[in-house]
């Protein structure tokens, strides 16, 4: 799970930079380069996944679409939950980071039961 997590806040920068990069220095709309990259990010966070986290030896595209659509869970739980708390009167940035670990649960879950599921280390 450590992995899984360091990957992640790896993922951010990447995600980050990747924004920066595509709004401020190339002027790519907003949301387009919002869009990209967060794709950015998930193919960076699924190939380290793949590779040191769950330690596969080959990619694979079937895990790598499972991985796009887990993310895409975790993204609405996220925002559910974030929307959920803050209507309910919590403050923004305490319900933030609840959301933020509830939608790490619901990835870390996903990836390791339905992305990887039975192939942890198979392949090293």
């Amino acid at each position: 799970m450590l992995r899984f997590a360091l990957v992640g806040c790896a993922g951010a920068v990447v995600n980050t930079v990747a924004l920066f990069a595509l709004h401020r220095l190339l002027r790519v709309p907003l949301v387009v380069a919002s869009a990209a990259a967060v794709e950015l990010a998930v193919i960076h966070n699924y190939v380290l996944n793949d590779r040191w986290t769950f330690g596969m030896r080959a990619l694979s595209l079937k895990r790598f679409g499972k991985f796009n659509a887990s993310m895409l869970a975790g993204l609405a739980v996220n925002v559910l939950v974030l929307w959920a708390l803050v209507h309910g009167g919590r403050h923004l940035v305490l319900a933030n980071v609840v959301a933020i670990g509830v939608a790490f649960a619901v990835n870390y879950t996903s990836s390791a039961l339905w992305v990887w599921h039975g192939t942890w280390g198979r392949n090293r």
